[in-house]
This record gives C-alpha cells, sequence and structure tokens, in this order.
C-alpha cells in the first residue's frame, strides 16, 4: 500500500530507528511491500528515487528498501569505511522533493545487513551508491541531510539550479 512519506518538519523523521528482532519478520513483510509501493509511486511522480527508509513512511525500525535492477531490502544495516576519500554531493531526498542539499560523504563504503531470510549479507559500494546508502542510513538515527549540509549557503531549489 503506497504510504504518506513524511516531510521535512515532521517530528517523527528525526526519531531513530529500533532494531528488527528475527521474531518480526513476518509482520516486517507488508512494511517492505509498503516500502516498494510508496517508492514506486514517487518514482511516478517525480521520476526519481531509488531507495527509501522505513521511518520516512512512520515505521520506526532499522529498514532500508533499495530498487535498482531489482530489489534489495537492508535489515538492521551497519555501515563502514574502508579509507577516508570523501566527495560533495547534491542530495536530494523524498522527504523534501525540490530541495537538493550540499553535503560531504565518504566515497566507498560497506554494509553489512541482514536480508528478508534473515542471512547475513555485505555489499561494497562505490560513488553514488555509497553516497545513497549514507543517506538512507541516517534516517534510521533520525539524521535528515539538511542536517549535513556543508555551510549555510548549500541549500538549492531544484527549480533554482534549473535556471542557470
Amino acid at each position: 500500500m503506497i504510504k504518506e512519506i513524511l516531510l521535512l518538519g515532521n517530528e517523527r523523521l528525526y526519531k531513530p530507528s529500533t532494531e528488527v528482532h528475527e521474531n518480526e519478520l513476518q509482520s516486517l513483510k507488508q512494511t517492505i511491500v509498503d516500502l516498494h509501493d510508496t517508492l514506486m509511486d514517487f518514482r511516478e511522480k517525480y521520476h526519481a528515487g531509488r531507495a527509501v527508509a522505513a521511518p520516512q513512511i512512520g515505521v520506526h525500525k532499522r529498514v532500508i528498501y533499495m530498487f535498482l535492477e531489482k530489489p534489495t531490502v537492508f535489515i538492521n544495516p551497519v555501515l563502514s569505511f574502508p579509507d577516508e576519500e570523501k566527495m560533495d554531493v547534491l542530495d536530494d531526498c523524498m522527504s523534501f522533493p525540490g530541495l537538493l542539499v550540499k553535503v560531504e560523504r565518504y566515497r566507498r563504503c560497506i554494509i553489512r545487513y541482514k536480508d528478508e531470510e534473515w542471512k547475513d549479507c555485505e555489499m561494497k559500494l562505490e560513488g553514488d551508491l555509497a553516497e545513497l546508502l549514507q543517506h538512507e542510513y541516517d534516517h534510521l538515527d533520525g539524521i535528515l541531510a539538511v542536517m549535513r549540509a556543508k555551510d549555510q549557503k548549500s541549500l538549492f531549489l531544484k527549480e533554482a539550479m534549473n535556471q542557470k
């Protein structure tokens, strides 16, 4: 079912999420369907969106749903960084469509997580996918990209960017 995406300023976005326990997997199935449906609806409306975190639809569990060529569900993800190399990116978010935020992110990351079968998984990411997972991971801790803005001049309206 398509869920309402919580928007910037909604206090629930700043609440840290709790870990999923194995006995919650069955009840998590509907949340995963909701995350999928909500992401696909957002894509249809905005022609953007590769992933969504459960807190963005008001479910405060440590779950990220990503859909590239196929769906990937990250349950209780843990991020680590193999080196210190960083990059500046213009970050966007389903919780503030139309706004871009210049942030600094690690160029590479490793994400360890449980899948829907409760199996341990690991993925090494670089570039835009590393940025994407860092962004979604922040949502699990109640952190929004606007809180990571590089400075006071790092917020941009997409509309204004197109006028340049």
